[in-house]
């Protein structure tokens, strides 16, 4: 006879195995049948609004991890706080201008540019970037991340230029637009202006020159036999050259050396003395920079002078002090060039060649330009010193090349003027982590003005005309109207059409008698584009709204979206466009090194989907701490698909136990629960209480750690071990088993619950093997409430002192089974020596002890543990000694014990488990 009578299954069984990869595709096409989206937000309708404004990807190429990374903290988010009492709609959106969708056409689908019209051009970018963003909306929504995917926001889109023209009006309004020409981050490899944010810096040889430029006229203060030292590495940009700046309350000495004199910094003196090799040198004379205001040089290359300038920007950090000073190839140069009414020359052309203005260089790519220059300086004898050094350099960081600073005539939007508000709207915002607040802080309240305009062709056009005598027209009206053609036709429409067929019908101006009018050519900083989406996005839309309560990007985006976001947003309402801010580090390999197809160490999310699962990144995901940078490989995932399995096989335990309980007749009212099972209540009423917790702090590491020891220590270690013999054992209507029941079917629904937005495919696959649930899916209840227990701090309390206990017989029986006493558990007997404590706790206890032990025998000595045998091993608060169990093993429930065999009908069994077989034999029959 079998005695597997009560042993029950679910009547679908869960699978062991998760199967993800192939599960996961199957659970999303139902999630899409049952519009699940639309359901959840349907569901929330008419709560408080909870909106996490998505920052857009920009739309070329496959996702990478810190893709995966960025979409699954944000779904993660999201699908909490819409099962925590909140509506919350997630749009998600695209950025699709930019040089990287020219750059693709051009180069990979050999798009001969220069053969087509602008307009056209710009409709084959756009045709990619739309087959760039279906291609990412599946990986994305592979992910399993919920939104309105077939709804996105696109920054392509009519609606959205034409909301971004208004942006860019109401700024101009309020003058924060301005045309000017100033020296800004030029990009030769793009033929474009850049600003910061677009910049990145990597190590770059350059030659390191000292040159001397002779006095000319020493306004009584140098004689005209000193000359003046200048360091500089960027020798390209010396027929540039009109003026040396020196700071005014900084000591310059004239030093001797040999029959020369020379001026730099006094604080440079040793240094530059070892660089030029110098012997015997002299300090002749000291004098203040302020004394030198106005002294002029001679240019070392050319006839002309070279003005002596007071500038604060001048320090002794390096070089020697007296700085080399281009109007034209710097901002500092240009502001104190400026004050000294400086012409602003730049011999550079839009590719990096030199110009005419560069007599002697012109043609020459301005890098190529170097080691000539440096010649001509040798030859006229002005060039003291020529090595190379390797520093951090700006690069364009599309094209990776390097940038330099040219002066041209740009669009800027002006920081200066609302920099207080900007700083104060800083301090307003919640920054998680809360250094990002002084990083974007020092990043506003540094910067200068924002360099708008771009030489390319696909992006918003800058919606200026030109009136006949070349003023700038920007009107309410011209504004107006061109949002209104940009909502009607796209932008496209503005290189299509004559600059008269874009302004309002009958429009006139007085600087063009003749009534014609020309258009401006530039687009707008693609950062522009993405940093209006509050206006083009959240005021836009009906199911959203401005400001959203988070934006949550990488930290790469506080000198870029963030800031971009801030500056618009400022601009136009007065106030940030979001309340706060998360920002999340960088995936890196799991050496921690930056991921790259030459190193070979790439993690593709598509790839680990494939074979591991969606929920598998996910859950690693969760794992990290993601507000720094975070690593990934196979052994890390491999770890974190053991944490699967735990949590899995947790479900599949609960699961398989639960199939013949029915809450409405089967559940036991909380204070009619053994105490025990009250105690596991309890610990999941914490459980629920830090998740929810964690969850509102985005603290995911600390769920993912909570949940795993719940399962494998609370659970699978302690309460799920010992009510195996119960469940397993007794009568189907036994108290103990229902009790039992009653606790694993609460802690099923809320541990479903609570791992939802983490875990959402596994979640789903086992809320549908729950009984008696009547939602279709988890994603469309709230997240679990604690169930009230009285007393639950002394029952907590008491038992949290029997878990110590259990843990030193748990030490016992495995020093036992080490030198071969016993075997399993079942075939021990224990006896312990308590402490009159540790006596009195276990008196307390109603449960069998020996059960909760998991051991055929206990006894409790009437000797405490002071008494105890030398053979008993001791622990803190009692001796514990291990013996085998006499008798023999029941084949029902494996207990060692004297009494098998008492009951003849059934020889192989203990009294316990024959009684429990008739009893079922009589019900069923």
């Amino acid at each position: 006879m079998e005695y597997k009578d009560t042993l029950l299954m679910p009547k679908t069984e869960f699978p062991m195995r998760g199967n993800l990869p192939n599960k996961e595709p199957q659970i999303q096409e139902k999630w899409a049948e049952m519009n699940i989206y639309e359901k959840v937000q349907e569901r929330t309708k008419g709560r408080p609004m909870f909106v996490l404004h998505d920052g857009p990807p920009y739309a070329n190429g496959d996702i990478h991890m810190g893709h995966a990374l960025n979409k699954i903290i944000k779904d993660i988010i999201v699908r909490f706080k819409s099962m925590n009492g909140y509506h919350a709609p997630y749009v998600p959106g695209w950025d699709t201008h930019g040089l990287p969708i020219e750059t693709a056409l051009t180069k990979n689908k050999k798009v001969k540019r220069k053969e087509m019209s602008v307009a056209d051009f710009r409709k084959l970018c756009e045709e990619y970037a739309y087959d760039q963003i279906e291609r990412q909306r599946e990986q994305f929504m592979r992910l399993g991340v919920r939104g309105d995917w077939f709804n996105p926001y696109i920054t392509l889109k009519p609606e959205y230029e034409a909301q971004q023209i208004k942006v860019f009006g109401e700024m101009a309004k309020k003058e924060l637009i301005y045309k000017g020409l100033k020296p800004v981050y030029w990009s030769p490899s793009s033929e474009s202006a850049l600003a910061e944010a677009e910049i990145e810096y990597q190590d770059k040889r350059s030659p390191s020159i000292y040159v001397a430029f002779p006095v000319m006229d020493g306004k009584g203060v140098l004689d005209e036999t000193v000359r003046i030292i200048i360091w500089t590495t960027t020798p390209w940009t010396i027929p540039a050259n009109l003026g040396i700046s020196v700071h005014p309350e900084l000591d310059y000495s004239v030093v001797k050396v040999n029959d020369e004199k020379f001026l730099i910094a006094s604080a440079l003196l040793e240094n530059v003395t070892n660089v030029l090799e110098w012997e015997n040198a002299e300090v002749v004379q000291t004098l203040k920079g302020a004394q030198l205001d106005k002294v002029v040089a001679k240019h070392p290359i050319y006839d002309r002078p070279s003005l002596v300038m007071l500038g604060e920007h001048v320090t002794t950090e390096s070089g020697t002090g007296c700085v080399h000073t281009a109007p034209g190839h710097g901002e500092d140069d240009f502001i104190v060039g400026q004050k000294y009414g400086l012409d602003v020359l730049c011999p550079v052309d839009a590719k990096g060649y030199m110009t005419e203005e560069a007599v002697g260089f012109e043609g020459l790519f301005y890098d190529e330009a170097n080691k000539p220059i440096t010649e001509k300086l040798k030859e006229a004898g002005a060039l003291l010193n020529l090595t190379f050094i390797t520093h951090s350099y700006p690069h364009d960081w599309r094209t990776k090349k390097p940038t330099i600073f040219r002066a041209t005539a740009q669009w800027f939007a002006s920081i200066d003027k609302i920099r207080g508000e900007l700083l104060q709207a800083i301090n307003d915002t919640k920054w998680v982590p809360a250094w990002g607040e002084t990083r974007l802080y020092n990043m506003v309240r540094d910067r200068g003005d924002w360099c708008i305009s771009r030489q390319r062709a696909w992006g918003v056009p800058i919606p200026v005309f030109y009136a006949e005598n070349g003023e700038e027209i920007i009107t309410d009206e011209t504004i107006e109207h061109v949002s209104k053609l940009f909502r009607e036709h796209g932008s496209n429409i503005w290189f299509e059409k004559e600059a008269k067929d874009l302004l309002p019908a009958g429009f006139t101006h007085k600087g063009s008698p003749n009534g014609q009018f020309t258009k401006e050519t530039d687009i707008m900083d693609v950062w522009f584009d993405s940093g209006s989406s509050h206006q083009a996005v959240l005021e836009e839309r009906d199911d959203l709204q401005r400001p959203a309560d988070l934006y949550l990007e990488g930290s790469d985006q506080y000198r870029g979206w963030f800031n971009s976001s801030l500056s618009t947003g400022v601009a136009v309402t007065g106030k940030a466009p979001y309340k706060g801010v998360l920002s999340h580090g960088f995936a890196l390999d799991g050496e921690g090194r930056k991921m790259s197809k030459s190193l070979g160490n790439v993690v593709v999310p598509s790839k680990v989907m494939n074979q591991l699962g969606a929920d598998i990144l996910r859950l690693w995901v969760a794992s990290v701490d993601y507000q720094a940078d975070v690593r990934v490989s196979d052994n890390i995932l491999k770890q974190v698909t053991e944490v699967y399995r735990k949590i899995r096989n947790t479900f599949r335990f609960l699961l398989g136990n639960l199939a013949d309980f029915n809450p409405a007749v089967n559940k036991v009212e909380v204070e009619q629960l053994r105490e025990v099972d009250r105690y596991m209540l309890v610990k999941l009423n914490n459980l629920t209480d830090k998740v929810k917790n964690a969850y509102e702090e985005y603290e995911f590491a600390s769920i993912y750690h909570a949940v795993h020891n719940f399962c494998t220590i609370e659970l699978s270690s302690f309460y799920l071990d010992f009510a195996k013999d119960i469940l397993y054992i007794e009568a189907t209507d036994d108290h103990a088993r229902r009790s039992i029941q009653t606790v694993l079917y609460e802690t099923l629904l809320a541990l479903t619950k609570l791992v939802t937005p983490i875990l959402p495919h596994t979640a789903d696959e086992v809320w549908g093997h729950i009984s008696f649930v009547e939602e279709e899916s988890v994603q469309l209840v709230d997240m679990p409430t604690t169930i009230p227990v009285n007393n639950a701090k002394a029952i907590e309390e008491k038992w949290d002192a029997f878990m110590t206990l259990r843990d030193d017989v748990l030490k016992a029986l495995e020093v036992a089974r080490n030198e071969k006493v016993i075997g399993k558990s079942l075939n021990a007997h224990v006896t312990l020596y308590p402490t009159e404590t540790t006596k009195n706790l276990l008196q307390s206890i109603e449960e069998s002890v020996q059960q909760i032990f998991i051991v055929s025998g206990l006894t409790i000595s009437t000797s405490i543990k002071n008494e105890a045998p030398e053979s008993a091993q001791q622990f803190e608060n009692v001796a514990i000694e291990i013996a085998p169990a006499e008798g023999e093993t029941c084949e029902r429930c494996w207990t060692v014990t004297t009494t098998v065999g008492e009951d003849k009908d059934h020889p192989t069994l203990c009294p316990r488990c024959a009684s429990v077989v008739k009893e079922n034999y009589t019900t069923n029959n």
